[in-house]
């Protein structure tokens, strides 16, 4: 919640031909309780002290000489860096209300000016344009954790890589239709798997052939998208020997919690004969 003391410091610019209307405004916004108000009686300086003092709200005044109140509305919006023009529109004119609402103005104060109506609009302006900016900041900050995760993110799987390379034979990654998209390590020469799916293709690249109910296990893993340790399988060579693995595995998901693919590890677990 924005508390009366931020508005209260809120920053205020003024901008009026006349300088009757100016020390009016300055008067009433001071009984108000306002403490950092601005004034300028010259429209073609309020595009270059908007820049410097990035204000929170602009009085405007729509009919001046030269520079009237919505050409100085444009210039803003060259300049705006976020989407929310702080613009209270100061007319005399009801015709003008409707047109300053549809150039970009949040609100208007109608001239004579009435104590209960400008402090009342003014209030009300500032707390949603103080509202506004701290949505921004919290969505900037949000975009800042997400991208701080996502390097996170990347250096743990560099990580990964390294570490489970030093633990196992090989390392892979397979994208969501099953087919491997990286491979590291002797997966050919001790699986024969080439870089086409191991639940895909029943025999290997040299007719070695997996066992079925092995392959369904693992596909109904696969399917259901879950984590799998130390998962056993094997296959028959073309000589009749046998050969007996181990693979683990977990599922791959992006920041918009979408399933990638599987990423995990295997080793040969086959009992070696004495010398």
């Amino acid at each position: 919640m924005i508390k009366s003391q931020d508005i209260f410091k809120a920053r205020i610019l003024i901008v009026d031909d006349l300088q009757v209307n100016v020390s009016l405004l300055e008067r009433l916004l001071a009984q108000a309780g306002y403490v950092n108000v601005s004034a300028t009686t010259e429209p073609a300086q309020v595009r270059a002290l908007h820049r410097q003092h990035a204000y929170d709200l602009i009085l405007l005044d729509l009919q001046m000489p030269g520079t009237d109140g919505f050409e100085v509305m444009e210039q803003l919006k060259q300049d705006m860096g976020d989407s929310y023009l702080s613009v209270v529109a100061l007319t005399a004119q009801p015709a003008h209300k409707l047109k300053a609402l549809k150039a970009g103005a949040k609100d208007f104060i109608s001239k004579p000016f009435d104590l209960l109506e400008v402090t009342a609009r003014i209030y009300n302006v500032l707390e949603v344009r103080l509202l506004y900016r701290e949505l921004e900041g919290h969505n900037a900050r949000l975009e800042q954790t997400v991208e701080q995760r996502t390097a996170e993110l990347r250096q743990s799987e560099q990580r990964f890589r390294r570490l489970t390379a030093l633990a196992s034979d090989w390392y892979w990654e397979q994208n969501e239709s099953g087919d491997f998209t990286h491979v590291s390590g002797p997966v050919l020469p001790m699986v024969g798997i080439r870089m086409t799916a191991f639940l895909g293709d029943p025999l290997t690249a040299d007719g070695a052939e997996w066992r079925h109910e092995e392959r369904a296990a693992l596909r109904q893993k696969i399917v259901a998208r879950q984590p799998f340790i130390d998962f056993a399988f094997s296959r028959i060579n073309a000589d009749g020997s046998e050969q007996q693995f181990k693979v683990s595995g977990e599922p791959i998901f992006n920041e918009g919690s979408q399933f990638t693919g599987y990423r995990g590890v295997g080793v040969e677990v086959t009992a070696k004969l004495p010398l």
